[in-house]
């Protein structure tokens, strides 16, 4: 019965080692992927992608494999098409990294980005697959994708639903908005998903802001027993700061083009340090913590359990890490990324451990539970492409220090 359980979730890309397909056999497909971790997003945003040979890109098994929804893939297509499998091998071009073997029942995904995604016997949880936000039928190389697609590769258990979150994606400072998640494959509104620390009713509504700095929020819906949602990017300004495209006070207007005469060319901008420009990037990535506020207090039960934030470089962002201490009168502890735990050490939070949240510049990373009583020191680490690392902690910033009473 395990190895049927196992045909039945892993279904996954069937996939034959055949000839590599043309290219020119179908036309390019731009899609949405996103792939949901255990316990943070591993990848989000467009892709674009034609005919494409599937392979892992690290691991035992590294060899091609026919991928283009045809009858060689258990797919229906007459011809080669672009597949949710290809939409992956589109973002390894961007760095996305991979594990796994192929079997007589398909692929099975072992890790993502160094994540572990591996099918778990206890939990029967896996990578399961969404064609718009509803669970896949056909395998990932044998289901072909549209144009507009949302493919989702999300970890969980068979059946659980994929959360879908909208709402504002501007807000003036101090103002209060409203998001909603819903289960994505049918509209129902989901309540008890928490969003940037708020959770939603009944009506799957949960309130978001106020924020206290301008700029882009980015906030995620997540819920235990389902596959965690979408990104909703919110950015807060008063429509004349310099935030979200607007312009500041002084600065001049954005130039507008007339005729067809080329517009002038403009000096390139670079702090001498960034990358830009042809300068060498040595600057450290700027990081921010959304979810919690400095010196917050929360009240007996309501600790937060999602954490999230940003960090940002002009090259990009390779890694984020988190580290968290927590201190009971006398005694202190640091959370432990590999057993998903606190566990004992020396106080002080330099003496803590890092563990990795997320490798794009919007991380977010689930506790287990809500943070128990305590004060905790949270502290954000991110790490560019170039490998420069913000390593200088600023309360309020990177390093944020909340309460949960006993």
């Amino acid at each position: 019965m395990q190895h049927l359980n196992r045909r039945l979730l892993l279904g996954g890309l069937t996939t034959a080692a055949l000839a590599v397909p043309s290219s020119a056999l179908a036309a390019p497909v731009s899609v949405d992927l996103r792939i949901e971790g255990p316990t943070s997003t591993l990848f989000e945003g467009p892709v674009t992608t034609d005919v494409r040979l599937f392979r892992f890109t690290e691991g035992a098994d590294t060899g091609d494999h026919v991928c283009d929804g045809t009858s060689a893939t258990g797919g229906p297509s007459p011809s080669p098409v672009p597949t949710r499998g290809a939409a992956l091998m589109a973002a390894v071009d961007r760095g996305l990294r991979m594990s796994g073997s192929f079997g007589s029942f398909g692929a099975s995904f072992s890790t993502i980005n160094g994540t572990s995604v591996a099918y778990d016997p206890a939990t029967y949880d896996y990578l399961v697959e969404f064609e718009n936000f509803k669970a896949a039928g056909l395998g990932a190389c044998s289901d072909d994708i549209k144009p507009g697609d949302q493919v989702l590769f999300g970890y969980g258990g068979y059946g659980a639903p994929a959360l879908k979150l909208t709402g504002p994606t501007r807000l003036a400072p101090g103002a209060v908005g409203s998001a909603t998640v819903v289960d994505g494959d049918t509209g129902a509104p989901v309540a008890g998903a928490t969003v940037g620390g708020a959770t939603t009713a009944a009506n799957g509504t949960a309130p978001v802001g106020p924020f206290s700095d301008r700029g882009p929020h980015a906030l995620k819906a997540q819920k235990t027993g389902t596959i965690r949602s979408n990104r909703l990017d919110v950015c807060v300004t008063d429509g004349a700061d310099g935030f979200c495209g607007t312009t500041a006070p002084g600065a001049p207007p954005a130039p507008v083009p007339s005729g067809p005469a080329p517009a002038p060319s403009q000096p390139c901008l670079t702090t001498g340090d960034d990358g830009l420009c042809g300068t060498r990037d040595t600057r450290p990535p700027g990081g921010s913590i959304r979810s919690v506020q400095e010196q917050q207090r929360f009240a007996k039960g309501k600790g937060p359990r999602e954490l999230s934030g940003r960090a940002t470089d002009p090259q990009g962002v390779r890694q984020v890490t988190l580290r968290l201490t927590r201190r009971i009168g006398k005694r202190c502890y640091t959370f432990s990324g590999s057993r998903e735990r606190f566990v004992g050490a020396r106080c002080g939070a330099s003496n803590g451990t890092w563990f990795k949240a997320a490798e794009t510049g919007d991380w977010s990373y689930l506790l287990p539970t809500r943070a128990g009583k305590g004060r905790f020191v949270l502290d954000v680490r991110g790490t560019d492409t170039a490998g420069n690392v913000d390593r200088k902690l600023d309360r309020g910033r990177n390093r944020i220090v909340f309460h949960v009473a006993g």
